[in-house]
């Protein structure tokens, strides 16, 4: 059975994890269509949800919603000094000590004013999006409602790689921003934006716009699958990501627009 990251989130009140998850997802949107400075400042916003949860359940007295205190390094400060012991330690300290770095990226590195020493772009999206990954994934740790194998299963899907070369579309769809890449590199390339969700053989296809399915098994999969970088299934036409298959998309394959 597959759970969501909101199932995985029960321990959180509803109108919290809905803004976190909100806030979360238009930041993955925008930095996936290289909108740097709009995922940015969405990290902003992310900062205050997070911090309204680690006080809430420090204190056990959780916000109706988010907010930002007056001084919000100071308020991330004295979240290390409560008494509360028996909370998390990446609650009282590790998450605390994070938030307010993605504050100082957003207010001196460019981005939100005009005229700064450094244009908004890639490296301080790139930054401020994995910081913001690691702690919701710590996050689905700490409040999961489900087992821990479960709950680690929703964080490996949580901090899936984000390849802006993947241009995701209404009901599912997907283009690959580069086409001069081969179609054994566009299947590496798709798997590796999932994983480690398997695809169906069929969506596949769609996916790196083969023009005939058999021809694709025959030149593309079943070769990929003898070379260790793919699993493939064939009586379910399952196909997953191996870790030979992740190295090669790292090393080998341009993931930037």
């Amino acid at each position: 059975m597959k759970f969501l990251p909101s199932q995985a989130l029960d321990g959180m009140p509803s109108t919290l994890r809905t803004e976190l998850l909100s806030e979360f997802d238009k930041m993955m949107r925008n930095y996936r269509e290289s909108r740097w400075e709009p995922s940015e400042l969405d990290a902003a916003k992310f900062s205050e949800v997070v911090y309204s949860i680690a006080k809430g359940y420090i204190e056990q007295n959780y916000p109706v919603s988010a907010y930002k205190p007056a001084n919000f390094p100071e308020a991330c400060r004295q979240l290390e000094k409560s008494s509360k012991s028996s909370a998390p330690h990446s609650l009282r300290i590790l998450i605390p000590r994070l938030l307010p770095g993605l504050y100082d990226v957003r207010n001196n590195r460019g981005v939100g004013h005009v005229g700064g020493d450094v244009k908004p772009n890639r490296m301080n999206a790139t930054l401020v999006v994995e910081m913001s990954r690691w702690v919701l994934a710590e996050l689905v740790r700490v409040f999961h409602g489900v087992t821990i194998e479960q709950a680690q299963i929703v964080v490996d899907g949580l901090v899936e790689r984000m390849v802006p070369l993947i241009w995701e579309l209404p009901k599912g769809r997907i283009r690959i921003l580069n086409p001069k890449l081969s179609l054994r590199e566009r299947m590496l390339v798709v798997l590796y934006s999932c994983y480690p969700e398997p695809k169906l053989e069929a969506e596949l296809v769609s996916n790196v716009e083969a023009s005939n399915a058999s021809a694709f098994r025959r030149d593309v999969i079943r070769p990929a699958h003898k070379d260790a970088l793919i699993d493939y299934e064939e009586q379910e036409r399952v196909i997953r990501l191996s870790p030979m298959g992740i190295r090669e998309v790292e090393n080998n394959i341009d993931l930037q627009v």
